[in-house]
């Protein structure tokens, strides 16, 4: 099995923009024992509503300060979660909402951890029987003549870089946050024994803004003609 990372196409035919954000997320954090503020980016869980809890206006851009109850609100929304999702600082839920103007190919690459699609393209691709492609309805305005209508994909967190091409002297993670932050390697090795058998296209646990696809689905999106992303194959050990 090869395995490949999107990318932007360098010099693309479509035109397009969009401008939005997920509808609900973790709070970043100021953590007491690293002294680190912010949260990661790249985790995303659009088809997780968070409207019922009665905290739910609290999932919004800030920091919280009280670790203790960033741990509480993690814990609320973990039932509405996939099983086995991370769940870190930043992490995001519920549909984008926000404006943009096409024209849009097949494959809308909005970020290089944010995946959307034509709702035709992806019932080709089901109809291929490529594996965990989860389609999310957005809140996308968008002013185009014939506007498609373009779903995100849920990308979940599943594989990881190897440790040989992490720095040598990474620090352990942080005991009370978990954060340990590194630049992408320049030659980036992927673990073979975490990458999952049971989907086409996730994210690297490790590294996610890094959207990981199988051979198969790429092969499935040459030959059904649908544009417009990249891929550039990544080595395992």
């Amino acid at each position: 099995m090869r395995w490949l990372h999107l990318t932007y196409v360098h010099s693309p035919r479509y035109s397009w923009s969009i401008e939005a954000d997920h509808k609900w997320c973790l709070p970043g954090i100021h953590c007491a024992t690293c002294d680190e503020v912010g949260g990661g980016i790249g985790e995303a869980y659009p088809s997780v509503d968070l409207s019922e809890l009665p905290e739910c206006r609290k999932f919004g851009a800030r920091v919280e300060e009280d670790f203790t109850e960033f741990t509480r609100l993690r814990e609320a929304v973990r039932p509405l979660a996939p099983a086995g999702a991370l769940l870190e600082p930043g992490a995001e839920f519920g549909p984008l909402v926000g404006r943009g103007r096409g024209p849009f190919p097949q494959l809308v690459l909005m970020q290089p951890w944010t995946l959307l699609i034509r709702k035709e393209a992806l019932e080709q691709l089901q109809a291929e029987g490529l594996r965990g492609l989860t389609g999310c309805k957005t809140q996308l305005r968008l002013r185009d003549k014939n506007a498609p209508e373009l779903l995100e994909l849920q990308v979940e967190p599943r594989g990881l870089l190897h440790r040989d091409c992490l720095p040598r002297f990474l620090p352990p993670p942080c005991v009370t946050c978990g954060r340990r932050e590194f630049s992408f390697p320049p030659e980036p090795l992927l673990d073979a024994a975490t990458l999952p058998m049971d989907r086409d296209l996730f994210r690297l646990a490790n590294f996610q803004t890094k959207i990981i696809a199988t051979e198969r689905f790429v092969e499935t999106v040459q030959r059904l003609g649908l544009d417009e992303v990249m891929f550039r194959e990544l080595p395992t050990r």
